[in-house]
């Protein structure tokens, strides 16, 4: 049997830009995606504490220190500058393996998106 469980976070980060013109995603400063192992590509859930919307979409590369993090195309409309979001990605392992997994959960700086 499998099952899903947490396989990354990044919590509590800062919305720098929402871009309706762009094809999709959310843009996130390299550091972070580094430092949660969240790869380009890779399918993430967001979730807006200033709204409540949670809505899913795929990470993009933003620029490393940037302090990035836009969300792009039709997720624009789900959140303003400043609003405070939580990413999270998922990976799909066997029970067993999933009793001892342990996730990447970040905390950055809220204030700029920062590590330290």
């Amino acid at each position: 049997m499998q099952i899903q469980v947490l396989k990354s976070k990044i919590h509590r980060v800062k919305v720098t830009g929402a871009d309706l013109n762009y094809i999709g995603s959310i843009t996130i400063d390299e550091n972070l995606l580094e430092a949660s192992n969240i790869i380009e590509g890779e399918k993430v859930s967001i979730v807006n504490i200033n709204n409540g919307e949670r809505f899913e979409t795929y990470a993009i590369k933003g620029a490393r220190n940037s302090g990035e993090i836009t969300l792009n195309g039709p997720a624009a409309r789900k959140v303003q500058k400043d609003d405070i979001i939580i990413i999270i990605s998922y990976a799909t392992l066997e029970f067993e393996e999933a009793k001892t997994f342990k996730p990447w959960i970040i905390f950055p700086n809220e204030n700029d998106n920062s590590l330290t």
